[in-house]
């Protein structure tokens, strides 16, 4: 099959599994509002194209379900948001040849520092944790990283990027992990804790946040 666009079906298909992880088809024919019998055909064609693959998973009792998911190959990444990876790597490469490690250092931190200024300015008026999370979510989705945010039962919130825009830039120099970090605290502010729970780096299919009040702040 040619790759080429793809229909809204399959493009809504590939959100969803971005989005929201591995599922069966019966779990997306019921989110999508089709039947299981046309998502299998979608699903076949899209595991063709070499975008989707899928893993059996045994359960205590009965059949394997088995569970769709993006693959992890350069086709099915192609699809989403790159922010021009090839320009950003030869600017790595050629800014670590004329000024090495320190100079790339700098290079993260002047970015942090225009980051921070540029964030805090847009987040000024937004008073409340849970409310400042969201908007950080909404600016993070407005560059590419398909984030969203969501209040846990214990009451801190949870901040999720399913998609990493400048992945391949993160893998060639960590530091920009690293300065994600320190923005997300220096935008969220002084007493509020973030903790980085999954990393895509590491293996995980997204970057996802713990953020919360911290207690020791408020003891006297």
């Amino acid at each position: 099959m040619e790759m080429g666009s793809l229909s809204p079906a399959r493009e809504r298909i590939l959100l969803e599994l971005k989005t929201k992880g591995p599922q069966t088809a019966t779990h997306l024919a019921r989110r999508l509002r089709v039947t299981p019998v046309a998502v299998r055909q979608h699903l076949q064609a899209l595991s063709e194209l070499e975008l989707i693959d899928y893993e059996d998973q045994r359960g205590k009792v009965g059949r394997p379900s088995r569970l769709w998911r993006i693959a992890p190959g350069e086709a099915a990444q192609a699809r989403f948001p790159d922010s021009h990876q090839d320009l950003t790597l030869s600017l790595l490469e050629a800014a670590r040849a004329a000024f090495g490690e320190a100079g790339i250092e700098r290079l993260v931190r002047e970015r942090l520092r225009q980051q921070l200024r540029d964030y805090r300015g847009r987040l000024a008026d937004v008073v409340g944790l849970e409310k400042r999370v969201g908007a950080l979510a909404r600016l993070r989705r407005s560059e590419g990283y398909m984030a969203a945010a969501k209040r846990q039962p214990d009451g801190s919130m949870v901040l999720v990027e399913n998609h990493c825009p400048i992945c391949a830039a993160a893998e060639a120099c960590q530091g920009l992990c690293r300065a994600e970090l320190e923005l997300f605290r220096g935008v969220l502010g002084k007493g509020v804790r973030v903790e980085r729970v999954e990393y895509l780096l590491d293996g995980a299919r997204r970057c996802a946040y713990r953020i919360h009040q911290s207690t020791a702040d408020r003891l006297p």
